[in-house]
């Protein structure tokens, strides 16, 4: 195969070493600095997708998908929650009741959101079932009017506590029952019957599973205060949730986990754009490299651009010689730079060797996902910033005069 005679031109000018060493230094620093640019713009996204997803399945496991009220309250959930299964592509509904309080022990003390659920149905909704790492969920539902209703609680909030299962706890809370010496705070014994990790702290530090009629008496109330609902794909979620009140009437009121969370996902979206243009530069001052070489190869090759424009070389030609050039020297930088980003984002995803404290980040290590249209952009993006920086001095190549060039060349 016969390449054209601009590649040959544009190899021996790149590779060559003698007399344009300076300008081959300047070319691999480019280069190089082309790689780590594209690089770390690879696991800046990486880290950003990896946090985003991570965080978002775990509250996923932790959360219902849609959360329904009813203005006049849910008195019969058995009938509400099978009317809502009705929804199309609505897999699971479960009963809810959330409240706070205060609970101690004779080793320390914390305050937490406690939920009143169905263990049977609540299986179908979160995760909570596949997460206990001791006791049993529908241990909850105990009907023996001599034990203590029990309660299921986060292992970060058990080691706080210093319980175990089988110890006691008192909870308290706010809604009180009216004396003579005013509004007493409601109290509480319950046995700790279980305990889960959903591996996020402000879930296993901070929350606590009831029974329905445990969470009635806590928070003095006599009917469900929401049914939750899991979908069969979380971004149909949004559908569903408009079309709960059209179809069941607009006394029902849904959410979707997205609404709930438009905060903590709306800053990682603006800190993911911030990071990629921040790194991003990095390219672009590569690029100026590329500039700065091929300014400095125009003006140490300028005898040999007048004798090729003598010989009958177009201007094209001329222009295509040195944009090949500062092509090669940004598609190689941007392909070592794609692979070491990939390579290295998948070691340090696969052996978890970042790892961050619970309480700040709410994961225990950072993730690091790199998804193929990510790679794709980075990549388009930095050859296309490498091509552009290419222009100018290849511009000023085709604009020589060969006279001026051979008369002080």
């Amino acid at each position: 195969m016969t390449l054209p005679y601009e590649v040959h031109i544009a190899l021996r000018y790149l590779l060559a070493r003698r007399k344009q060493a300076f300008i081959s230094v300047i070319s691999l620093v480019s280069t190089l600095g082309v790689a780590v640019g594209v690089m770390a713009l690879i696991l800046a996204l990486a880290l950003m997708t990896g946090l985003q997803q991570e965080l978002r399945s775990r509250i996923l496991g932790a959360t219902a998908h849609i959360f329904v009220w009813k203005q006049s309250g849910i008195a019969d959930y058995q009938s509400e929650a099978a009317a809502l299964r009705s929804v199309p592509r609505v897999v699971g509904a479960a009963p809810a009741i959330l409240g706070k309080a205060l609970i101690s022990t004779g080793h320390g003390e914390a305050f937490i959101t406690f939920k009143g659920i169905d263990p049977v149905l609540e299986t179908g909704v979160t995760d909570i079932s596949r997460a206990m790492t001791s006791g049993r969920l529908d241990a909850l539902a105990t009907s023996a009017t001599d034990e203590r209703p029990g309660i299921v609680i986060g292992t970060d909030l058990a080691h706080t506590l210093g319980v175990v299962d089988g110890d006691e706890v008192t909870l308290l809370t706010p809604q009180g029952s009216l004396t003579p010496m005013g509004v007493y705070p409601r109290s509480r014994r319950v046995r700790v019957v279980g305990q889960f990790s959903l591996g996020l702290f402000e879930f296993d530090s901070a929350y606590g599973f009831v029974s329905l009629p445990l969470a009635r008496r806590l928070v003095d109330r006599d009917t469900i205060e929401l049914i939750e609902l899991r979908v069969d794909d979380i971004y149909a979620a949004p559908a569903v949730a408009r079309e709960i009140p059209a179809r069941l009437g607009a006394a029902y009121v849904a959410q979707t986990w997205a609404d709930l969370n438009r905060a903590l996902f709306s800053a990682l979206w603006l800190e993911k754009m911030a990071i990629s243009i921040t790194i991003g530069l990095i390219v672009m001052v590569a690029a100026l490299n590329i500039v700065a070489s091929l300014v400095l190869l125009v003006m140490e090759k300028s005898p040999d651009i007048a004798i090729l424009k003598t010989m009958g070389a177009s201007a094209r030609s001329i222009m295509s010689v040195f944009m090949l050039q500062g092509l090669l020297i940004g598609t190689v930088g941007t392909l070592i730079g794609a692979a070491g980003g990939y390579g290295l984002a998948t070691i340090l995803d696969r052996y978890r060797l970042i790892r961050v404290p619970m309480d700040v980040y709410q994961i225990a290590y950072v993730p690091f996902v790199l998804q193929p249209m990510d790679l794709a952009v980075v990549v388009g993006s930095a050859i296309v910033i490498c091509f552009v920086a290419t222009i100018y001095p290849s511009r000023q190549a085709a604009k020589l005069d060969p006279a001026e060039a051979l008369r002080f060349g």
